[in-house]
């Protein structure tokens, strides 16, 4: 009986000394801080994950929220995606108290294009791009996708202007869609969120300038050619109405353009359940569908 004891304790010691190695797909590598762009002495710059099983990775680009002052490229919750295999680009953006609107989406099409002229260095493959985000960067993912190509919106900045800006697949976590209505259906909880916010990214509030809050608006940029749309919102969200979901929706069916739309029942603005493993499946699967290109 003492030799068997004396044995167990000995395999716990060893089992406890070994590192634990984790299965190839399960590993990846981060290369942080890589310069996209620079402007008014204000370094742009991005989070790389790669995985270190998959060759030639496809990518996709994360984009944080924050309400469009606030947040960080560290904060990126897709890691289980990585680990299925995906490159993943977490972009920072110039954020609303250091420059307004357009400027977020200035950046975040010069990251597109940075990405797709890096492709070669990087290793990843860059030929379609999914673009991903929640709250502030879902309502910028939206907007980049259905600004495919738009001169207005484009900037300038950046070193690969020869590079398309252009994004094939959306995935909007609860993004507001329609600053000229979003105010209107929120809760006074939402309102005293969202004013304050939208005074900082736009200069003003919506209804004194029209036409600023419909150039940021998804809904009114809908076209036959906007790529597939995926979006996921919780039916009790307090921050960013579900009905700005709801417009998104109804302007890509009145298209008849590829989109679903994923309600989370008692889903509030965010949480675990938005990228639980049924979540994270949904999304996986929608971009293996979207992105599959010629050349894979």
């Amino acid at each position: 009986m003492r030799k068997r004891c004396c044995y167990s304790l000995l395999l716990i010691v060893m089992l406890m000394s070994c590192p634990f190695e984790s299965s190839a797909a399960d590993t990846f590598r981060r290369i942080t801080d890589i310069e996209y762009a620079a402007v008014d002495n204000h370094r742009l710059l991005l989070d790389l994950y790669m995985p270190e099983a998959q060759k030639n990775p496809q990518l996709l680009v994360w984009i944080h929220g924050g309400a469009w002052r606030a947040g960080s490229k560290s904060n990126m919750p897709l890691i289980p995606l990585v680990k299925q295999g995906y490159a993943v680009a977490s972009v920072e953006y110039r954020l609303s108290p250091v420059a307004k609107f357009p400027a977020q989406i200035y950046d975040i099409k010069a990251a597109i294009r940075f990405l797709r002229g890096s492709a070669s260095k990087y290793g990843y493959h860059a030929d379609k791009i999914g673009i991903l985000g929640s709250s502030a960067g879902g309502h910028l993912v939206a907007l980049m996708g259905v600004t495919n190509h738009h001169r207005e919106l484009e900037g300038d900045l950046g070193e690969f202007d020869q590079e398309s800006s252009a994004v094939d697949a959306i995935v909007d976590y609860y993004g507001p869609t329609n600053f000229m209505t979003i105010l209107d259906q929120s809760t006074p909880h939402g309102l005293s969120v969202r004013v304050p916010a939208l005074q900082l990214l736009l200069g003003t509030r919506p209804e004194e300038n029209t036409a600023l809050a419909k150039l940021a608006s998804p809904v009114f940029h809908v076209d036959a050619d906007d790529p597939p749309l995926l979006m996921i919102h919780g039916d009790q969200d307090p921050q960013v109405p579900i009905n700005q979901s709801h417009e998104l929706h109804g302007k890509y069916k009145k298209q008849s353009l590829d989109v679903t739309f994923e309600v989370i029942h008692g889903g509030a603005h965010g949480g675990p359940e938005f990228f639980d493993d049924q979540r994270i499946k949904l999304v996986e699967l929608f971009l293996r569908r979207c992105l599959r290109s010629k050349s894979q």
